[in-house]
């Protein structure tokens, strides 16, 4: 049984690396999921410490899309809506041509919501530029969370 709920515990572990690509698949979840799993059925014995510093790198994790995308946005340039198109061009792209669209559909529509406002096409390919950085940084930030997350886990067991 010990060894189904650890393939279990891995398998959300790669879940959740893939939510990184597949925004659908909830990173967060997958990686308490396998926490539960062990705590519950392997009776891991996990800290209190554990337990907080899981919580704190949670919240991180949920907000680093957020904060990155809205720090390279707007550091290149880009409006508001080009910020909030940004986030829902990388949900919508997620479902239009996995796993390439949520990097080609946030892209084009900052553009095209930057052209809207009636910025030079300078102007709205530097935001749209701002997208992808603030895509593939936040990207970045969360394979690092999550890296630690789990190698912490691991530790702790």
């Amino acid at each position: 049984m010990d060894i189904i709920i650890w393939i279990l515990i891995a398998a959300c572990f790669l879940l959740s690396f893939a939510g990184i690509i597949f925004p659908w698949i909830p990173a967060p979840l997958m990686l308490w999921i396998g926490f539960l799993l062990c705590f519950f059925f392997l009776d891991g014995d996990l800290s209190m410490l554990f337990w907080i510093a899981m919580v704190v790198l949670t919240i991180i994790l949920i907000g680093s899309d957020i904060i990155a995308n809205s720090y390279f946005v707007k550091k290149y340039g880009g409006s508001k809506w080009g910020e909030r198109i940004a986030a829902v061009g990388v949900i919508v792209g997620s479902f239009i041509i996995p796993p390439f669209g949520i990097i080609i559909v946030p892209f084009v529509a900052v553009f095209l919501t930057e052209i809207l406002q009636q910025k030079t096409t300078e102007q709205a390919w530097r935001a749209s530029l701002g997208s992808l950085l603030g895509f593939l940084g936040g990207a970045v930030a969360k394979v690092v969370i999550q890296l630690v997350m789990v190698i912490w886990f691991f530790f702790s067991v």
